[in-house]
């Protein structure tokens, strides 16, 4: 019995092992028959996992050593082909670095990712870290993205513009099963928080990062106004129903007249009343927009601009309503932001009063211009955002498949 076992899980190695091969030799006979430089991270990781014997699930298209001088030049059309020609249907990560993007390429990619076709690829996770887009190629991948799998989206380091996010919105990211958004270092301006506002009103996404643009005050507010509403909103539905659920619990304590029969079906009636109330709490259960995480590291936030005070004491109000009420906020960076003395002391206060309201910790990061005393006081309100968004870098080894 154990031998039949061992020798179907070697049979089962030994196919993922060819079908790994498979798909890294024609990707390279296709980098041959379109004159493009093959990945050599690609070729690493492939072979990384052919030594492991599990299937490849993450796809990096990289080329560190490839310039604009060489040439051969990079191209994603040869991986395409290759993973459509196999069949390959393991990957659920596809990261694509520094790619720029022509309009067949996004055209086959969005194709790859949809929900059609005999063959269905399940790729959760797509990032385009430094492409070049066009905004016809941006309205494109939010088409695609409302009928794929995917619920991660990274487009960092490629220059987006307000043409370009409208193209990306109105393609029908909205209508996407998108969770987590990234547009970090893509050139937003305050023009963005109305864009993104709705967005985050008319879409899944509960994760937003936008370290390194320039929302200001203005796009702060724009954008963080209907999620303090809306978490205002919930925090006092959510404070009528506690109140009712206590008076009622009250009146049943008073009474002693219930028979041992129906203290066990009031029992199970509780535990089946909380379980609704618990999945009703969940994620995907809150109407209106609300955020899990929210990072915007290095915007401008602070009151230097034309009308600055008056503008980040409106931004500061609003971002404390979310501090302060929001039960699903459990991120907020706002390095790099200057906030201030002042500004410290009111966010602490909001983190006092969420203490108070005994909600979740969140992890925070702010600016250190301020006093030791107030910074180190945020950091015990709260818990220290320790880990940023970094650039990965791969070393790159060749090997012989």
């Amino acid at each position: 019995m154990q031998k039949a076992q061992s020798a179907v899980s070697s049979a089962a190695d030994d196919v993922i092992v060819l079908r790994l091969r498979a798909l890294w030799r024609r990707y390279a006979r296709y980098c041959m028959q379109t004159d493009s430089c093959p990945s050599a991270v690609l070729k690493q990781d492939i072979l990384h996992q052919i030594d492991k014997q599990e299937p490849l699930k993450k796809i990096t298209l990289s080329f560190p050593d490839c310039g604009p001088s060489d040439a051969v030049l990079p191209c994603l059309q040869p991986l395409l082909m290759a993973i459509r020609d196999e069949r390959y249907t393991h990957p659920q990560e596809f990261h694509i670095w520094s790619l720029s993007l022509k309009q067949k390429d996004i055209v086959e990619l969005c194709l790859l990712l949809e929900k059609r076709g005999r063959t269905v690829y399940p790729f959760k996770s797509l990032e385009l870290l430094d492409c070049k887009l066009t905004e016809w190629s941006l309205e494109r991948l939010g088409k695609a993205a409302s009928v794929s799998y995917l619920t991660t989206l990274c487009l960092d380091f490629t220059r987006v513009g307000q043409e370009g996010l409208k193209g990306l919105l109105s393609g029908g990211l909205g209508a996407s099963q998108i969770s987590s958004l990234s547009l970090c270092y893509c050139g937003l301006g305050s023009w963005s928080g109305t864009l993104l506002a709705s967005l985050l009103t008319n879409s899944s996404v509960r994760e937003l990062y936008i370290n390194g643009n320039e929302l200001q005050c203005g796009g702060a507010i724009e954008l963080l106004k209907p999620v303090a509403e809306n978490s205002q909103n919930l925090a006092e539905i959510q404070k009528r129903t506690t109140s009712i659920t206590d008076g009622t619990e009250l009146i049943s304590q008073r009474s002693n007249m219930t028979s041992s029969r129906q203290k066990k079906a009031k029992i199970k009636g509780r535990k089946t009343k909380k379980k609704k109330e618990e999945t009703k709490s969940g994620y995907g259960a809150a109407g209106g927009p609300w955020l899990k995480k929210l990072h915007v590291f290095d915007n401008a936030i602070d009151d230097s601009e034309k009308d600055g005070p008056i503008k980040f004491t409106q931004f500061l109000e609003i971002l404390c309503i979310i501090v302060k009420f929001s039960s699903y906020l459990t991120e907020l960076d706002l390095g790099e932001n200057h906030i201030g003395e002042d500004g410290g002391k009111v966010l602490l206060e909001a983190l006092r009063d969420r203490q108070a309201a005994k909600l979740s910790p969140i992890k925070i990061q702010v600016s250190t211009r301020m006093s030791t005393e107030t910074f180190s006081a945020i950091l015990k309100s709260a818990k220290e955002l320790k880990s940023g968004k970094k650039r990965r870098r791969m070393k790159v080894q060749y090997e012989i498949l």
